[in-house]
């Protein structure tokens, strides 16, 4: 299965699953849940995910590396600033809230069910390879950030 690691842009995942969510939601069709601020819910999950996301982004250009998912061997620094003292990933973590947030909008709980697929596949094709990659560059720096911070929250 290592011929799909790092093969695929995460962005793409994410609008892969966030359009399998919809497709979802339409074949399978429920009552939708309504609370009073389901809306207002999906809203603050994007945004919170967008912000997180974005705070990601923000932490590599301040440390004048790439954020290149496709490349991590292009790292020229381990960040471990900013957002990256919570979260090791907090680009996929706000990809995540977002499709949650995207999910609460459909409300369709058979389209949630993407959410564990999202996780499962860029854990396995994404997030454990760049790990493998910044051990092997980055050595006992990494793995001491590894032990500090967790994968995603």
């Amino acid at each position: 299965m290592r011929s799909l690691e790092l093969k695929i842009p995460p962005v793409i995942i994410v609008l892969v699953i966030a359009g399998l969510m919809a497709l979802t939601s339409r074949l399978l069709p429920m009552d939708p849940w309504h609370f009073t601020d389901a809306k207002a819910l999906a809203f603050a999950l994007v945004t919170a995910g967008a912000f997180i996301a974005v705070a990601g982004v923000i932490a590599f250009r301040q440390a004048k590396t790439t954020a290149n998912p496709m490349n991590p061997d292009a790292a020229s620094s381990l960040v471990i600033n900013g957002i990256y003292r919570f979260t090791r990933n907090p680009m996929y973590l706000g990809f995540l809230l977002a499709l949650a947030g995207w999910g609460v909008w459909l409300a369709n709980l058979p389209a949630i069910f993407w959410l564990i697929i999202y996780i499962l596949y860029i854990n396995q094709f994404q997030i454990i390879p760049e790990e493998r990659i910044l051990e092997e560059k980055f050595g006992d720096d990494f793995i001491a950030y590894r032990k500090q911070v967790r994968r995603w929250f």
